[in-house]
């Protein structure tokens, strides 16, 4: 397999996780502003695009970087020592300034003002529970097909998340960054700053769960190159 350079990987991370808030948000856009009222609609449209989005940008920058475009996953692979902690916090950083890079560029392809604030609230434990369900599952919906089948982990996560938009309360977030993100967003998509905290807690516990049992039920992680130290 080609090794990419730090910055490569770096620039690969920061690069998906911009893609997927495009998606993310541009696709809420346009699914509010072509359904006529239907929320159910809206969010159908917007459920179809980031599933499929996922699945190519995975194919996509997996070989570069991963492709975790998502700090809960990082920390997960962190938590496994698959990673070092200077990487980590390297993809983290990089995937926070690209999602909200990604945000702007939707509302720059709607002719959306770049600069918001969402005022849509998502409160509640249930929300919450919601939101550590989603990343529970998607925890182990990465560690089990990447130690089973690698070849089918993009096309997993990316049917899970489809999935999670509708089982899930929260509408699956699962992502710190992707939280922060919508929350500058005053779009269909966008969630209240103040909602924020608990759906990022609700999200760090779901993937602390997920890296427990899952790394119970699926044995020792295999030594990953990156352990070595890759931190450049």
């Amino acid at each position: 397999m080609t090794q990419f350079s730090f910055g490569r990987r770096l620039a690969s991370e920061a690069a998906g996780t911009a893609l997927l808030l495009a998606v993310v948000i541009g696709s809420g856009i346009m699914g509010q502003r072509l359904a006529g009222g239907n929320d159910a609609l809206a969010l159908l449209g917007n459920t179809v695009a980031t599933g499929a989005a996922l699945v190519v940008l995975i194919a996509m920058f997996g070989p570069i970087s991963g492709a975790q475009f998502n700090p809960a996953v990082t920390l997960a692979f962190l938590a496994r020592r698959e990673i070092t902690g200077g990487t980590a916090a390297a993809y983290i950083g990089v995937q926070f300034i690209g999602a909200v890079a990604g945000v702007w560029t939707a509302h720059v392809m709607f002719a959306e003002p770049v600069l918001q604030v969402s005022a849509k609230l998502r409160d509640g434990p249930p929300l919450v529970f919601a939101e550590a369900v989603a990343t529970f599952g998607l925890i182990g919906t990465i560690l089990a097909t990447i130690r089973f089948r690698p070849q089918f982990t993009p096309a997993a996560v990316g049917l899970y998340i489809t999935a999670a938009y509708w089982f899930t309360a929260s509408t699956s977030f699962a992502n710190p960054a992707v939280t922060v993100a919508r929350a500058l967003s005053d779009t269909f998509a966008g969630i209240a700053p103040g909602s924020v905290p608990g759906f990022i807690a609700g999200q760090l516990v779901g993937a602390a769960l997920g890296v427990a049992f899952f790394g119970w039920l699926l044995g020792p992680a295999p030594i990953h190159p990156d352990a070595a130290g890759h931190d450049a």
